[in-house]
């Protein structure tokens, strides 16, 4: 067997239909249980989102939002959203929304948790699932298992997709040589992961949302100067989703399963990732960074996933395969070109020649880029979770790491486009599984957390966490973090102003 039916024969017993479907039941059971936070607390998420501020120990909840964001808003934006929609049709872009909204709640509970069980690691703020299943669920074999996961996913599986994509783009664009690009992506990311975690937030702080914003608005216009299509373009995404779509009937069971997977993949609700850069906020309640981190699904999928699915169906720029039929499609808009960040690139160039593809490339560039950086932040804080007693060895895997991330990336931009997705959907559907299991089994403190912001709210207090309150007994760092806020006594209306 080689390596790629290797790997394709894991995915397929990782991602089982059992995932594809958890995936959106488990964020409509979290939806019912917070009375549907995600909707309820909309415009509370943009005043929180300048809620707090940074300190020695955490980043304030904007730059955390825009980490996350980092991981979140990536490949999976322009190629991921390519690729749905070629193996699963039009329709596959309403599972993604489905997933995204129903996931936003997914998210708060998972982010929620990484605040209330955070640790200080040399003077910074630490948390995420590994620090959340050992001391809320009481299992540390468990717990080990997920850093070991994530390490292996964040630090081997997932940058390789990242680095291909962006190889691949700036090749289509420009024609530049893929060992450049290697070259280019390995000595800028040394640069910013030699830096430590207060560098990467400011980094992500600038780029991540400027970035986001000029794709969306280069979207807009595509769609503006086709608005004539877009009632014909909804229909068909709707109809496509539940097979009143004739000529895309033969894959509404794929449209699920690929809007999911990729859905999944790219706002990474539920998945365990999101939770690492929402624990190292520094914010007075833990329910304040939870619904910060539910905001950067919609932002993620809702927008920008939007953005790239509306461009390829209006402009026709994308092929759907037949999967009945070996070679055949069900719809070919795009010839000689590779399934992904292509497909996006040729949309844009059909509609700005001259402009469209060079700007898909950039905008990948940015956006993969800003996710490996991501990556080594969520494997850092699984080795500093790993090596807590033992700072010596913590330093050495993090040389080993950072070097370790440099080759992958590398050898990235040199294999297969086939083979890097086929590894990093390994990596994501590992963790999701670990994860989602956790979090159900530990939802309590995450749900309490979210009555006692609500009942603070409401006695007109800026909301403060105690955990003994809530009925959390081994989370020892609020102590601190509460004196220091009730110090502060700043008026809750000031606290919402950039």
């Amino acid at each position: 067997m080689s390596m790629q039916e290797v790997v394709d024969f894991f995915n397929g017993l990782i991602w089982s239909k059992a995932l594809i479907y958890g995936c959106l039941v488990v964020g409509l059971y979290f939806s019912v249980r917070t009375r549907f936070a995600q909707v309820r607390h909309f415009f509370g998420m943009l005043r929180l989102m300048m809620d707090g501020k940074s300190s020695d120990a955490g980043v304030s909840s904007f730059q955390a939002l825009t980490m996350a964001l980092a991981g979140r808003v990536g490949t999976g934006n322009i190629a991921g959203v390519a690729a749905a929609i070629t193996f699963g049709g039009p329709g596959a872009l309403f599972w993604m929304w489905m997933v995204a909204f129903l996931g936003a709640s997914t998210a708060y509970i998972e982010s929620a948790l990484a605040q209330i069980y955070k640790e200080k690691h040399d003077g910074q703020f630490r948390g995420g699932p590994a620090f959340y299943i050992e001391k809320g669920l009481g299992i540390k074999w468990y717990a080990i298992l997920f850093a070991f996961s994530a390490i292996l996913a964040c630090g081997v599986l997932l940058p390789g997709i990242q680095a291909n994509s962006i190889a691949d783009s700036l090749k289509n664009a420009m024609g530049i040589d893929t060992a450049v690009t290697a070259a280019i992506l390995a000595v800028i990311l040394g640069f910013i992961i030699f830096g430590g975690v207060k560098r990467i937030a400011k980094f992500a702080e600038i780029i991540v949302p400027f970035m986001a914003l000029a794709y969306i608005i280069i979207a807009l216009v595509i769609v503006v100067m086709n608005i004539g299509e877009l009632p014909n373009v909804l229909a068909l995404i709707f109809k496509s989703a539940f097979g009143a779509e004739a000529a895309f009937g033969a894959v509404v069971g794929l449209a699920v399963e690929w809007g999911v997977k990729r859905g999944v993949y790219s706002n990474e609700a539920g998945q365990g990732t999101g939770p690492h850069p929402a624990g190292a906020a520094n914010v007075s309640h833990p329910a304040k960074q939870g619904l910060v981190q539910a905001f950067s699904v919609y932002v993620d999928t809702l927008l920008v996933c939007s953005a790239t699915g509306f461009m390829l169906i209006i402009t026709g720029m994308y092929n759907t395969v037949d999967p009945n039929k070996e070679g055949a499609f069900l719809h070919q808009g795009v010839q000689n070109v590779g399934v992904g960040a292509g497909y996006t690139q040729t949309a844009m160039e059909s509609v700005l020649p001259g402009f469209g593809s060079i700007f898909v490339a950039f905008a990948l560039f940015f956006f993969a880029f800003t996710t490996i950086v991501a990556y080594y932040y969520i494997a850092e804080t699984n080795i500093a979770y790993l090596t807590r007693q033992n700072e010596k060895l913590r330093s050495t895997l993090m040389l080993v790491l950072k070097l370790a991330m440099i080759v992958m990336v590398v050898f990235g931009c040199m294999r297969t486009a086939e083979l890097a997705w086929g590894l990093g959907d390994m990596g994501v559907g590992l963790m999701a599984w670990l994860n989602i299991i956790a979090i159900l089994l530990l939802q309590k403190p995450a749900l309490q957390s979210l009555k006692d912001y609500e009942r603070q709210q409401k006695e007109g207090k800026d909301p403060i966490y105690v955990p003994e309150e809530n009925g959390v007994n081994n989370a020892p760092i609020w102590k601190e973090i509460g004196e220091e806020f009730r110090k502060q006594k700043t008026p809750i209306e000031d606290r919402f102003i950039p």
